[in-house]
C-alpha cells in the first residue's frame, strides 16, 4: 500500500515538473526580426528611419544602406513601424518564432503621396470668344483644391494671334490679373496653368477673345499722375467715333506735348530720358514707341513749355535747343541746323505752315520774357515780326490751316517773376501781313484762371486749349471755344498740351 501511495506521488511531481517546463519555454523563448527600408518606387535607401514595434521591443535606426536589426525579441506576433519625418509611416507585420530571424521590408512614401492635384482651371472673363473687348483686360478663373493647406500657384499664358508675341505671367498667388495696353483688332489664346507644388502642372483649355476696333480718337492731350509723371492720353472728341480716355504711354516715364500727324498716323512726343528730353514717336495706339533724337536733345529755358513741330508729309521733325533750330528726319538721321538766332535769344516754340513755306517761332530770353513770335522762310529769312513789345509771358503758337492766322497766349497782367508765373494769361489770333492788332479768343474766362496751349481745332472755325488757376497746382481741363464765341465748352478734366487733328 505504502509502495502504491509512493509511486503516485512520484508520477504527480513529475507531471507538474514537465508542465512548468513547457510554459517557461514558451514566454522565453528568442528570435530576430531584421529588416531593410527604401523608397517606393526607386528602391532607393533610407537610413535613419526609426523602427519600433507593437508590442513594444528594441527601437533602432536604419543604417546608410537602409538595413536594421531589432537584435532579441521575444516570440510572437508583431506590428513593426517604420517613422521618419516628411514620409507616411509604414507599418508591417512579423511572426517571431524560437531561434529565427524574420525579415521585413518597407517601402516608405512621401507624406504627399495621397495628395490630390487642383482641378482643372475654368476660364471665367474674358468668356471664349469673347468680341470687343477693352484694351485692359481683367482675366480671372476658378481652381478647387481638395488638399486646403496647398499652396496653389498659377501661370497666364497669353498670345497674340496676329503677332505670335507671348507673354507669361508667373508666381501668380491670385485667381485673377489685369493687364492693361493690349493690341486694338487683334485676336488673343490664353490658357492658365496651376502647379500645388507637389503634383504635376494642371493646365486648362486654351480661350479666346477679340479686342475692340483701334478707335478714331482725335484728341490727344497730358494728363499728370500721382507719382508726378505726364502720362498721354487719347480720347473721343466729343463726335462718339472714339473711345477713351486711352493711356497711350506709362507712368514709368515723363511723356509730354503730344503732337499728331495724320499724313503717317504717328504722335510725336518729348520724354525725359536720363535727365535730358527726347523727342519720340509713336503709333496712334501707343505702339512701336521710337526715340528720334540723342545725340542733340531737346533744349529750353522751360521744358514745359518747349514745343516742336512735324513737317506736314511726316518725314521730319523740327526742334529747339536754346538759340537754335533743327530738323532731324523720323528715323532719328539727317540731323541739320536750321537757324540760329542772331542775339542769342531762346527758341522755345516752333510752327510749321501745313500748306504754305514758312515757320513761324518764339523768342525769348533765358528767364522767358522779352518774347517775340516771329514768321521766318524755310531758309531762315525773317519774313514778319508778328508779335513783339510785351511784357510778360507769351506762347501756346499755332498756325491756321490756310496759313493765314496765328494763335497764341499772352499774360495781359505783364507779370514777370523768377518762376514764370502766368496770372491773367488770354488767347489771341493774329492775321499774318496786317499789321492789325491781335483778337482776344478768351471770351468769359472765369477770373484767376489762365488759358494755355491753344491749338485750332480741324475745322479752323474754333480753338481747343487749357484752362486752370494761375495757382499752378489745381486741376487743368481742356476747353474748347469757336473763334469770336464767348461761350466754352469742357471736353477733357484734369487734362493739359492738347493737340487735335
Amino acid at each position: 500500500m505504502k509502495t502504491g501511495l509512493y509511486i503516485f506521488f512520484l508520477c504527480c511531481t513529475l507531471s507538474l515538473l514537465v508542465s512548468c517546463s513547457e510554459d517557461t519555454l514558451g514566454e522565453t523563448g528568442i528570435g530576430n526580426i531584421t529588416g531593410v527600408v527604401v523608397f517606393e518606387g526607386d528602391n532607393a535607401p533610407q537610413a535613419n528611419v526609426k523602427i519600433s514595434t507593437n508590442p513594444p521591443s528594441n527601437t533602432v535606426f536604419t543604417g546608410e544602406d537602409g538595413s536594421f536589426d531589432l537584435g532579441e525579441v521575444v516570440v510572437g506576433d508583431y506590428s513593426v513601424q517604420a517613422e521618419k519625418s516628411d514620409f507616411i509611416t509604414a507599418f508591417e507585420p512579423a511572426t517571431v518564432t524560437e531561434g529565427t530571424t524574420t525579415n521585413v521590408i518597407f517601402e516608405l512614401q512621401p507624406e504627399t503621396a495621397n495628395n490630390v492635384a487642383p482641378s482643372i482651371p475654368i476660364l471665367v472673363t474674358p468668356a471664349d470668344e469673347a468680341e470687343d473687348v477693352a484694351q485692359d483686360v481683367l482675366f480671372t478663373w476658378t481652381v478647387t483644391d481638395p488638399d486646403p493647406f496647398d499652396e496653389l500657384v498659377y501661370q497666364l499664358e497669353l498670345r497674340n494671334d496676329m503677332t505670335n508675341e507671348i507673354l507669361n505671367f508667373q508666381n501668380l498667388s491670385d485667381t485673377f490679373l489685369s493687364v492693361n495696353d493690349l493690341a486694338f483688332s487683334t485676336k488673343y489664346f490664353w490658357q492658365v496653368t496651376v502647379n500645388d507644388g507637389i503634383n504635376p502642372d494642371v493646365n486648362s483649355e486654351f480661350s479666346s477673345f477679340n479686342t475692340i476696333d483701334e478707335p478714331n480718337n482725335r484728341l490727344v492731350f497730358v494728363r499728370k499722375e500721382s507719382n508726378g509723371n505726364n502720362v498721354i492720353y487719347s480720347t473721343d472728341d466729343g463726335s462718339e467715333t472714339g473711345l477713351g480716355p486711352l493711356a497711350l504711354t506709362s507712368q514709368s516715364s515723363n511723356s509730354f506735348r503730344p503732337r499728331r500727324n495724320t499724313e503717317v498716323n504717328k504722335i510725336a512726343f518729348l520724354r525725359t530720358v536720363g535727365g535730358e528730353t527726347q523727342l519720340f514717336t509713336m503709333n496712334e495706339d501707343g505702339s512701336d514707341v521710337f526715340q528720334v533724337t540723342a545725340s542733340q536733345p531737346v533744349n529750353g529755358f522751360n521744358l514745359e513749355e518747349v514745343d516742336f513741330a512735324w513737317e506736314p508729309t511726316g518725314e521730319k521733325l523740327y526742334f529747339p535747343s536754346f538759340d537754335k533750330l533743327f530738323s532731324i528726319n523720323t528715323d532719328g538721321g539727317g540731323l541739320e541746323l536750321v537757324y540760329t538766332t542772331p542775339d542769342g535769344s531762346f527758341i522755345t516754340e516752333v510752327e510749321r505752315a501745313r500748306f504754305n513755306d514758312f515757320f513761324v517761332i518764339k523768342t525769348n530770353n533765358v528767364s522767358g520774357y522779352a518774347a517775340e513770335i516771329l514768321v521766318l522762310d524755310l531758309d531762315g529769312n525773317l519774313i514778319e515780326t508778328a508779335v513783339t513789345g510785351f511784357q510778360g509771358a507769351l506762347g501756346g503758337l499755332d498756325i491756321s490751316i490756310t496759313g493765314s492766322t496765328i494763335v497764341f497766349t499772352r499774360d495781359i497782367s505783364e507779370f514777370e517773376n523768377p518762376n514764370y508765373l502766368q496770372l491773367d494769361t488770354r488767347i489771341f489770333t493774329y492775321e499774318l501781313g496786317t499789321g492789325n492788332a491781335p483778337v482776344d479768343q478768351s471770351g468769359d474766362k472765369p477770373a484767376g484762371t489762365n488759358d494755355l496751349d491753344p491749338r485750332f481745332t480741324p475745322t479752323n472755325a474754333g480753338i481747343v486749349y487749357t484752362n486752370t488757376p494761375n495757382d499752378e497746382v489745381s486741376v487743368r481741363d481742356i476747353v474748347t471755344s469757336q473763334l469770336g464765341d464767348a461761350s466754352r465748352t469742357t471736353l477733357v478734366e484734369d487734362g493739359a498740351m492738347p493737340d487735335w487733328q
